[in-house]
């Protein structure tokens, strides 16, 4: 069931998601080489409970940590460890959200460790602004193939291949809803979108196939070549004038 946001349900997921991308924020200025992926979780979930929050990913279905970091051919739900040690040249993924009086926030980005490699950056630079242009097609009125299909356009016109196994998603007083928002798909296709519809749109991108693989963990995700992958993630709003971005940072 897809659920509907009153402009005051708005407001108060606002705050949500500001925490969430302030969270994400200082994650970046962290991946530094030497910095641990566990010193960056811990981290995160200090300042998530320092604004009254509590961290939407720790004990979601069984994981065991306050944010998902995924470095390099991890797609995502990297579950962070003091034994994993950034290095120069890594790609860092951090997937982080912040529950607050009954909401969630909900964003995610790569980061570079330092100088990375040309294809590495060109990765990161093609899923970012994939992300950017299937926020564009989130319009009133739209549909959810509008966005998946803009997504898919501008990462396979640059060469790489979108993960199927894993979607957006609505995001709310859950932290998934409905509906899903795959980053691929057709034009004029699926459910249509309507003001106050708040979604996570979440492309993975990978650099070489699409197909990924879950670990024995049962949570850590991939690629199935081993090639790297990159991942960004905005929580949003349709409203009538517009989507609107909802994990911005002060």
């Amino acid at each position: 069931m897809i659920v509907l946001k009153t402009s005051r349900e708005l407001k108060v997921m606002r705050e949500a998601c500001r925490i969430s991308a302030n969270a994400l924020k200082l994650a970046g200025t962290m991946v530094e080489p030497g910095v641990t992926t566990q010193e960056i979780d811990h981290a995160l979930r200090r300042y998530i409970e320092e604004q009254g929050a509590t961290p939407s990913f720790l004990g979601y279905g069984g994981f065991p940590a306050s944010a998902c970091i995924s470095v390099n051919n991890v797609v995502i739900h990297g579950i962070p460890h003091k034994g994993q040690v950034i290095k120069q040249g890594d790609i860092v993924s951090v997937d982080v959200g912040a529950f607050y009086e009954g909401f969630n926030g909900d964003n995610a980005w790569t980061y570079p460790c330092g100088d990375v490699s040309p294809e590495a950056q060109a990765l990161m630079d093609t899923t970012r602004e994939s992300l950017f242009e299937g926020i564009k097609a989130a319009q009133a009125g739209a549909r959810i193939g509008d966005i998946g299909s803009a997504v898919q356009r501008y990462a396979e016109a640059r060469g790489y291949s979108v993960v199927r196994d894993f979607v957006g998603h609505g995001v709310g007083a859950k932290m998934h809803e409905d509906p899903s928002v795959p980053n691929y798909g057709t034009p004029g296709r699926g459910v249509r979108l309507l003001p106050g519809m708040t979604i996570a749109i979440e492309p993975m991108i990978n650099q070489g196939v699409k197909e990924v693989k879950v670990l024995d963990d049962g949570w850590t995700t991939v690629t199935a070549d081993g090639k790297l992958a990159a991942h960004f993630e905005h929580s949003i709003a349709i409203t009538p004038d517009g989507p609107v971005v909802l994990t911005l940072p002060d």
